[in-house]
């Protein structure tokens, strides 16, 4: 009898495995690419410009994922009630995300990422008791991105939205405590 239920196993399993092996083919479908992240820009007394690209592979309609990085530079000026400046802060940041994409719904997603992200930069004041350039010190700060974001398909990829949280909260990390909304597009390969 043992030996009959191993049989049956060894079959059922058999099969299953050759019904996947008939659904998916072999190695990475190009189909299945995608590339995109995001690009921001604003200027004025605050002033950022980030490009952070990003590849991924869609596994299937439910579930996606990929690798990007964070190229980021931001800078700020504090001036008094008169206009006159008090302070300049400039910051690099470069770093390296994971990301992975839920979709429960066709059109909306979850989505987490977590990140490393290294940290530089100096600051300058411009008046008070000690005038003068100082270089911040440069570390990496790690952030963990959770959230969701909806999908309106095109004919060549899609355009993305999305609001997620640092949910980290480390001292140094370029979110802060509020959402953080990026609009992207992905284009297919």
């Amino acid at each position: 009898m043992k030996k009959l239920l191993v049989l049956a196993a060894l079959v059922f399993f058999s099969r299953a495995v050759h019904a996947q092996d008939e659904e998916k083919p072999d190695g990475i479908r190009k189909d299945k690419l995608f590339a995109g992240g995001s690009l921001g820009l604003s200027f004025g007394s605050y002033t950022l410009i980030n490009l952070s690209p990003q590849i991924g592979y869609r596994f299937n309609k439910y579930f996606s994922s990929g690798v990007g990085f964070n190229l980021i530079y931001a800078s700020q000026k504090v001036e008094d009630y008169y206009g006159r400046d008090l302070s300049k802060s400039v910051q690099g940041i470069t770093g390296l995300n994971l990301f992975a994409r839920v979709y429960p719904v066709q059109k909306f997603f979850i989505q987490i990422q977590p990140e490393a992200n290294y940290i530089f930069g100096n600051i300058t004041y411009y008046q008070g008791n000690a005038p003068g350039k100082y270089k911040l010190d440069a570390e990496i700060v790690p952030s963990f991105l959770a959230g969701g974001g909806i999908v309106a398909p095109t004919a060549n990829g899609a355009f993305i939205t999305t609001i997620m949280y640092d949910v980290l909260q480390k001292p140094g990390s370029p979110y802060g405590n509020k959402p953080v909304v990026n609009v992207g597009y992905n284009f297919n390969f």
